[in-house]
């Protein structure tokens, strides 16, 4: 089969979405597909991809890719994306449309923008969401296939043993709850406990972080580790008890969670969205911004009932339903019948 993917964010970004469009890409291509990602992003270093990328292309070349695949495949509806498929005439491939986000920003007014895509979900050949919140907030009773993470990569390293207490793992920005965190270590002191927290990630928050955990007088159980990425990250991840994800928006998934569950870690995270489905029975969920009742869990832990080989056997049927084979496999499912048609 022929697939064109169109996904503006793309490697070499780094998030949750650019790294499901690859490893989809990678295991797509793997199964015998030919596949195209188109996007904006820019590499300066050559792509090294089993399948084809297709960057800052014009216009008519991207109308080209598009009209000789099979199925057209949205990493989010994008309106720029729509248009190349407009002017594909007879040789239309089939629109399926992947739902990683809600297109609108809680809280805040419902932009032009934002309802023209929702709108547009309703012409897609089908609908495919992350997580059954997302499908349920788009109302397209389309299909739920969840995230797949990069199952090589993380992993449990049995040789290294889980000497540290809790770890971030994501963008240093407001949604991501980070300051919640530092203040559910603050609440922890109060009581006497101080378990010492990892960030991994950068972004524009960090200074602001920093000046909390000063004001919360936390600073000296937490370590700013910065961007990482490749083994090392696996390593940290793996000496770690805890992951936290305290994002105080409602994440669509939550990929994050998959990868620290698979490097043995229990998770606690934020209860809106579809983040708990990513959870699964690997971890715990409180309230999105509950800095109290995020303290209460993390004093809990996972329970004295959770034990190594009890946890191992949750986890391992948790994970399996999102390797990658797995996931894209549920994919070309959907594309098959559409193709028949």
């Amino acid at each position: 089969m022929r697939i064109v993917v169109y996904s503006p964010a793309f490697h070499p970004m780094i998030g949750g979405l650019e790294t499901v469009v690859q490893v989809l890409a990678t295991e797509w291509s793997r199964m015998g597909h030919a596949v195209t990602v188109i996007t904006d992003a820019f590499n300066a270093e050559p792509d090294t991809f089993s399948f084809n990328v297709l960057r800052g292309a014009s216009f008519y070349n991207i109308v080209q890719a598009v009209r000789a695949g099979e199925v057209f495949v949205h990493a989010n509806v994008s309106l720029w994306g729509f248009l190349p498929w407009l002017f594909c005439g007879l040789r239309r491939p089939a629109w399926v449309a992947t739902h990683h986000g809600w297109y609108e920003d809680f809280g805040k007014s419902v932009t032009v923008l934002n309802r023209l895509k929702k709108w547009l979900c309703r012409f897609a050949a089908a609908n495919i969401s992350v997580s059954r919140a997302v499908d349920q907030f788009l109302g397209v009773k389309g299909v739920v296939i969840p995230n797949a993470y990069e199952s090589q990569q993380f992993r449990r390293l049995e040789d290294v043993p889980k000497t540290q207490d809790l770890v971030f793992l994501g963008r240093l920005v407001s949604d991501k709850g980070v300051d919640v965190l530092i203040q559910a270590l603050a609440l922890l002191r109060c009581q006497g406990r101080r378990p010492r927290l990892t960030i991994i990630g950068s972004g524009p928050e960090r200074g602001a972080l920093e000046q909390i955990a000063t004001q919360y007088q936390v600073m000296d159980q937490i370590t700013f580790m910065g961007a990482q990425s490749g083994e090392k990250l696996v390593r940290l991840l793996n000496e770690h008890r805890i992951l936290v994800v305290p994002s105080t928006w409602n994440e669509p998934f939550g990929v994050v969670a998959l990868e620290g569950i698979a490097c043995g870690c229990w998770v606690v995270g934020s209860s809106g969205g579809g983040l708990p489905e990513a959870i699964g029975p690997c971890g715990t969920t409180f309230a999105n911004g509950d800095a109290q009742e995020l303290a209460h869990l993390l004093m809990e832990g996972p329970g004295t009932e959770q034990t190594t080989e009890h946890y191992r056997r949750l986890s391992i049927g948790h994970l399996e339903r999102h390797m990658a084979s797995v996931v894209a496999l549920a994919y070309i499912q959907v594309f098959n019948k559409l193709v028949r048609h």
